[in-house]
C-alpha cells in the first residue's frame, strides 16, 4: 500500500489534492481513499491530508503516520512542522519551492534519503502564471506523477478535469504538465551530480 502525507496551510487546497491523488489512483483502477486532519479550521492554519492507494481493498481509516511519500505545498512549515516524522527510507518528498534542500536547510534529509527521490518545483510560481493565484496542489501532482511514476499524467489530468471546469481545469491540467516536466529535469540532474 502507497500511504501519502500532504502538508500545506488552509486555503491551498491540500485536501482537494488528497482527493485528486485518489480520482487519478482510481483511474488507473486502484483502490484510493482521501481524508484530511484538520486542527484549527481557518485560512493559512497548518492543515494535513491523507491519501492510500493500493491494489485491493483499504480498510485503515487512521492518519497516515510512517508515508511513503510527503508533499508539501508550503515551504514554510519545514521548520514549524516535522513534516519529515515517519518517513520511510524509500521515501518520495516533493516541496514547493524554487530553493534547493541545501538552501531550505535540510542537508539532513539530503544526506539521510535517497537524493534522487527528493525533489523541489516552484509550483506556486506555476499557478501563479497560469492560473493567477497561488493555488499549487494540481500543480504538484503532476510534479508527484513524474518524481514517483505511481500515476501518470494522464490519470493526474483526468482527475483535474474532474474536480474542476473550463478554463481553471485546463489551467491547472497546463500547470501539471509544466510540473512534470520540471520534475523529470531535476530528476535527470540529480542521476549526473
Amino acid at each position: 500500500m502507497l500511504q501519502i502525507r500532504i502538508h500545506g496551510r488552509g486555503g491551498q487546497g491540500v485536501v482537494t489534492a488528497a482527493e485528486m491523488l485518489s480520482l487519478a489512483a482510481f483511474e488507473q483502477g486502484r483502490h484510493a481513499q482521501a481524508f484530511p486532519s484538520f486542527g484549527s479550521e481557518r485560512t493559512g492554519a497548518p492543515v494535513v491530508a491523507f491519501c492510500r492507494i493500493d491494489d485491493q481493498e483499504i480498510r485503515l481509516r487512521e492518519p497516515i503516520m510512517a508515508p511513503d511519500v510527503l508533499i508539501v505545498q508550503d515551504p514554510t512549515l519545514l521548520h514549524q512542522v516535522d513534516v519529515f516524522q515517519g518517513l520511510k527510507p524509500n521515501g518520495y518528498v516533493l516541496i514547493n519551492t524554487r530553493r534547493s534542500f541545501d538552501e531550505l536547510g535540510l542537508a539532513d534529509i539530503s544526506q539521510r534519503f535517497r537524493h534522487e527521490r527528493l525533489v523541489t518545483v516552484p509550483a506556486t510560481d506555476i499557478a501563479l502564471r497560469l492560473l493567477g493565484r497561488p493555488l499549487p496542489n494540481a500543480v504538484l501532482l503532476g510534479g508527484f506523477a513524474a518524481l514517483s511514476g505511481l500515476i501518470t499524467l494522464e490519470a493526474v489530468e483526468h482527475a483535474i478535469r474532474h474536480k474542476f471546469k473550463g478554463k481553471v481545469a485546463e489551467a491547472n491540467v497546463a500547470g501539471a504538465h509544466e510540473a512534470y516536466a520540471y520534475v523529470q529535469n531535476e530528476i535527470k540532474e540529480l542521476a549526473h551530480a
